[in-house]
């Protein structure tokens, strides 16, 4: 039985069309997948699932009394609220009933009705431990830990919590939540290799549906059984393994650039033939009468060809040999995340900084860029350094465009250098003018990539850069990477990625 029918979906931003009668049936087992290049509308269709965005055409139509649960990485919390406020408010309803069992009981106690009362306090306890209510605790505290954070963090305002740490803890109460259909966007990317193994045990075991964005393959291939894929502003369904999907793919791209190829050549043979035999009387018929089939003929869409991207990261000029160096420094807020660090990078070392999510390495990072105290302990930064910085996230007002947000960093350049430079990292130039917060997150990563290429640098600093790239644009920055002639400092939790561009490890340890 099918829970959800995507039917018909057409949707354009401006001029970009994204969708055109895209259909798509999601069933209750379904384990699926949602996979295409950056841009082409994976986070948009999750949104009209969950209906936070409608399409332009179409419908949605979920099965009556299906219980979905969405995650959205770019959705706010309130930072005043603990941790475990926000966790334990899944809880609530099981919290109020079990405030009526303890009201009943106490009004048992007075009433001439008191084992009515006390059957109807009965009955809710039953309940209670039916949805084991009483086991609730351990339960968060397996969630909390098998994706990644400690407990302490339950204590603690969500405020005080980094950018990825934040995106565990809306995964866990969405995990934790019981619902028939879970929409995950890019669940891993502040996952280290174990905890991403918890989640995959997760939606192995889930007993309802799923579907799930992420440009992690080894992930996608542990987890999917149905793949969807956005092709030619449709969504094409392959039902198997991740790994059948690549196979098909590449036969059904075969066999779609033929097709299109021999079409385009009938298209081409018959539009010659009615150019010359148009304005002959004795073959006028005959041209009119192909001139009206072409009309009809429904054309084929030319097959997506996989962009290629190109990075770049200017190098300034030489610096001394002792680019950053820290004494006993400690980092944190009002207490220290780490033990006091000394630590010492070099001229030309390209290093990973590694760890547990929430351990500090973003803390690090703006502590050493001066954008906040340390709380111990000092640091040094060589005089002649010239520092170009990636941030893990980054805040847009509703009117910032891919445009403006360049032009912020460039104030003397002529708009055609903007469009060139977006161009090439795929926008095109109503992409540059719509909304930074309508853009895919990959789409966002490489317009904050491309203001760094005309920004010449010696020391480059990275922070989980490879979030929301699909494997296309994580190629050509791994060789840009490669090339980069500076200092690097690169936060990722992609082991691969990190592994073929630094020479050096850091991992930081509490």
């Amino acid at each position: 039985m099918s829970v959800l029918e995507a039917k018909d979906i057409a949707f354009s931003y401006d001029h970009n069309h994204l969708f055109e009668d895209a259909n798509m049936r999601l069933f209750q087992d379904d384990h699926a997948v949602l996979v295409g290049p950056n841009g082409h509308g994976k986070t948009t269709f999750l949104k009209f699932l969950a209906k936070e965005l409608s399409p332009n055409k179409g419908s949605i139509s979920w099965l009556p009394h299906v219980k979905v649960g969405y995650l959205d990485q770019f959705l706010s919390l309130d930072d005043d609220q603990s941790v475990e406020t926000y966790l334990h408010d899944v809880f609530e309803h099981l919290f109020q009933l079990e405030l009526k069992m303890m009201k009943l009981y106490e009004d048992a106690s007075t009433s001439d009705q008191a084992m009515t009362l006390i059957n109807h306090a009965s009955d809710i306890q039953d309940i209670l431990e039916k949805e084991h209510f009483y086991q609730f605790k351990s339960k968060v505290d397996n969630m909390v830990q098998g994706l990644g954070l400690s407990l302490h963090v339950l204590k603690q305002p969500i405020s005080y919590l980094s950018g990825g740490m934040k995106v565990k803890v809306m995964l866990a109460k969405l995990l934790l939540q019981d619902v028939d259909v879970l929409l995950l966007d890019e669940p891993t990317n502040f996952l280290d290799k174990k905890h991403i193994e918890f989640l995959i045990q997760y939606l192995n075991q889930f007993k309802g549906a799923f579907l799930v964005i992420s440009h992690d393959v080894y992930f996608l291939s542990s987890i999917a059984k149905t793949v969807f894929s956005i092709e030619g502003k449709k969504i094409e369904k392959y039902k198997g393994s991740f790994d059948f999907y690549l196979s098909q793919k590449e036969l059904r791209h075969a066999q779609a650039e033929k097709a299109f190829k021999e079409q385009q050549q009938m298209i081409k043979k018959e539009e010659t033939f009615i150019q010359k035999n148009l304005t002959r009387a004795s073959t006028t018929k005959r041209a009119q009468s192909r001139r009206k089939k072409l009309e009809k003929l429904v054309k084929l869409e030319k097959p997506h060809v996989k962009r290629t991207y190109h990075f770049d990261f200017p190098y300034a000029h030489r610096t001394g040999d002792v680019v950053i160096q820290t004494h006993d420094l400690l980092i944190g807020y009002n207490e220290p995340l780490l033990d006091p660090l000394n630590m010492e990078i070099r001229r030309g070392q390209k290093v990973a900084l590694i760890g547990k999510n929430g351990i500090g390495k973003t803390t690090l990072i703006k502590t050493l860029l001066n954008e906040k105290s340390a709380l111990g302990g000092d640091f040094s930064l060589i005089d002649t350094v010239k520092i170009a910085y990636y941030s893990q996230v980054e805040s847009y007002d509703d009117y910032e465009t891919a445009y403006r947000f360049f032009r912020g960093f460039y104030q003397d350049v002529e708009d055609k250098f903007i469009y060139q430079q977006l161009g090439s990292y795929g926008l095109d130039y109503d992409k540059c003018h719509r909304p930074l917060k309508t853009l895919s997150g990959g789409e966002q990563s490489k317009v904050r990539l491309a203001v760094l290429k005309k920004q010449p640098s010696n020391l480059l600093i990275l922070d989980e850069p490879t979030n929301h790239l699909d494997d296309a644009a994580k190629d050509a920055l791994i060789e840009a990477l490669q090339e980069y002639q500076g200092t690097l400092i690169l936060v990722t939790h992609e082991t691969y990625f990190y592994e073929a561009i630094c020479d050096d490890v850091i991992e930081l340890y509490a």
